[in-house]
């Protein structure tokens, strides 16, 4: 990889709070003379938005959900993950591939094979994060895959989530889901961590909204990417 860019995801079940933060370490990054690009999943880009709006609203199997939200993925990766990188900002996206495994994996009980599958297929590099200038082609042999380079897991109970979500919005299919689906969701982050612990912080998002920021900072500066300094300005 010959980028110099930063991706960062943030991962939970709907009323975790991670959104909250997303701005703020945004600030922080730029304070720290970084450019940043933010964005979400599913969406990001004008087809993946509207793939978003039919995930989000109609009725669907979840082998049509999980196509639907890896393609969103695909012109995400393509249009906008990969040249922010390229370029070398921060990538601060809301969600990504582990709630693809939490939610349509542990949640709707989907095939987790199909899901690698399609992670290999969606997320190859392919070149994306290669040598521009062709000088260097990746070597066919060699299967690499555009994931974060951090995952912020903000990690709080089902019930306690439920009830900050309670009455703020108008809830979508998957806020409209029992609490028993969300213990699975829940779940599904757990093995997502164990398998890929090198890359996740785990945050206890249960704690007031102060003491989870500096739990978001702390996993950014342990990276060496942000200064004390710069996190002591925010």
């Amino acid at each position: 990889m010959t980028h110099h860019g930063l991706f960062i995801s943030f991962e939970g079940i709907d009323g975790a709070g991670k959104s909250t933060h997303i701005d703020g370490l945004a600030n922080a990054f730029r304070s720290g003379g970084r450019a940043v690009t933010l964005t979400r999943e599913p969406g990001g880009t004008l087809l993946a938005e509207k793939l978003r709006c039919l995930v989000l609203e109609d009725a669907m199997d979840p082998l049509t959900e999980s196509l639907l939200i890896f393609a969103a993925r695909r012109d995400h990766v393509v249009r906008v993950i990969a040249p922010a990188l390229l370029r070398g900002e921060v990538v601060l996206c809301d969600r990504f591939t582990d709630a693809t495994f939490a939610y349509q994996g542990a949640g709707r009980g989907f095939d987790l094979q199909v899901l690698s599958t399609l992670e290999r297929w969606v997320q190859a590099d392919e070149g994306l994060l290669g040598d521009p200038a062709g000088n260097q082609p990746m070597k066919p042999e060699v299967e690499t895959v555009i994931e974060p380079d951090l995952t912020i897991w903000f990690d709080l109970p089902p019930e306690d989530a439920a009830l900050r979500l309670a009455g703020s919005r108008v809830p979508d299919r998957f806020e409209s889901q029992p609490v028993e689906f969300f213990h699975r969701v829940a779940q599904g982050y757990v093995q997502r961590q164990q398998g890929h612990a090198e890359r996740f912080a785990r945050i206890d998002a249960s704690q007031v909204r102060d003491a989870v920021w500096q739990c978001v900072l702390q996993a950014v500066v342990e990276k060496g990417w942000l200064g004390a300094e710069v996190s002591d300005k925010t």
